[in-house]
């Protein structure tokens, strides 16, 4: 019985690293709620976190939580964007270490030693570094005619870099008492140059592939987009707010009329479908928004918290991974992917956590005493990736049984 037991947790194990999404998802889930969970302490007081709150949550959403759902998307799509091999289960396992070392590293020093956070950073770029080496040699050895939309998430896994190599330059900064002014600029490129632009790339490729969906588009489409992107991010770092906002407004309106031009199916695809297009379009939308409330911060000298960004990361970027992450775990477990009701029930709810954290900015711009909705946004967030690994865990882990 023993042996038995044995022979059926190292079979367990095997399949959990069988493919490169299983292992990277399970573990965002848990970071997810993990880091958010520490982040509202620390902001409530009731926890002292020895690294700034502000630049805690940034840089544990960008380059744990979010960075382990894509590089669990991407390590199994991207060989077959560029017509080459998968990747070994040893190149991605051992990434995989090097993330988790990171991410505890990190948590344990922004709670105790920061020094430890320094050193937890560091392992986390390491195997940054290492992931975007590896899609780089794909790319080179890859035999696909068509390599645009590679080139370009290697852009954006370039522009993440450069943002990690700032975060972990300030970070280590601040432990010595050297302070400058680095948080806009890092905070800039790594959530539009290399977050919304890396999700913005996979979307534009894979949710008219998965609808079926013939596009046509502009010959300089992606590249006029992360200009328009790299323009507002150098008006945001170095505080020219209303050029800012004409970026805004001209990129928003940009891939509005793009995306209509599709002609998606939006109102008559299955669920785990229209939740792409859902996500797709708040990508627009939540710019839009955006630059308004950056207007109205400007007349009202007032404060929205990151509105539009958080509009942005939890609209779009959310959406689209909830709604990729439920494709890929389904259709990785030998069916066709379909979405029941308590995958319909966690697409919703999504757009629940976009409308709380928006009243929360919109209720602290106009001066209201609603605090509460910093609490209940953070809950909602923890609840729903807590019900995404309940829903999908075991299936990730084990297989569809």
């Amino acid at each position: 019985m023993n042996f038995q037991t044995a022979q059926n947790r190292s079979s367990a194990w095997s399949y959990f690293l069988s493919q490169p999404h299983q292992p990277f998802f399970l573990a965002g889930i848990l970071w997810a709620v993990l880091f958010v969970l520490l982040f509202m302490l620390g902001y409530r007081g009731s926890i002292p976190l020895k690294i700034d709150g502000t630049v805690f949550h940034g840089y544990a959403m960008l380059f744990v939580v979010f960075s382990h759902f894509f590089h669990g998307f991407l390590l199994t799509t991207f060989p077959r964007f560029c017509m080459t091999q998968p990747v070994p289960q040893t190149i991605y396992t051992r990434l995989f270490f090097l993330y988790e070392t990171g991410a505890l590293l990190f948590a344990a020093g922004s709670l105790l030693f920061p020094p430890l956070a320094v050193a937890g950073a560091l392992t986390l770029f390491a195997g940054n570094l290492f992931a975007v080496s590896n899609f780089r040699l794909i790319y080179l050895v890859g035999g696909s005619p068509e390599k645009s939309d590679p080139l370009w998430l290697l852009v954006a896994h370039g522009s993440g870099l450069v943002a990690h190599l700032i975060f972990v330059t300030g970070i280590t900064f601040g432990i010595f008492g050297i302070d400058f002014a680095w948080q806009p600029l890092a905070m800039g490129i790594g959530v539009y140059l290399y977050l919304i632009f890396l999700t913005f790339v996979v979307a534009q490729r894979m949710v008219p592939f998965f609808s079926h969906v013939a596009v046509t588009k502009p010959r300089r489409f992606l590249p006029i987009v992360f200009g328009l992107l790299a323009l507002k991010v150098a008006a945001f770092a170095f505080g020219f707010a209303l050029f800012e906002i004409v970026l805004t407004l001209l990129l928003a309106g940009y891939l509005l009329k793009e995306f209509l031009g599709w002609k998606l199916p939006v109102f008559t695809s299955a669920a785990i479908l229209w939740v792409l297009h859902l996500g797709l379009f708040w990508l627009p939308v939540a710019l839009a928004i955006d630059a308004l409330t950056c207007l109205a911060e400007i007349w009202m000298q007032t404060s929205f918290l990151y509105a539009g960004l958080h509009l942005v990361a939890i609209g779009f970027v959310t959406t689209i991974l909830i709604g990729f992450g439920t494709r890929v775990t389904l259709g990785h477990s030998g069916q066709v992917p379909h979405a029941d009701r308590i995958s319909i029930a966690l697409f919703w709810f999504t757009q629940v956590v976009v409308l709380a954290r928006f009243l929360y900015s919109m209720a602290t711009g106009l001066g209201l005493n609603l605090a509460w909705l910093f609490d209940l946004s953070a809950t909602l967030w923890m609840a729903l990736f807590l019900a995404w690994g309940v829903k999908f865990g075991p299936t990730l882990i084990f297989g569809k049984r």
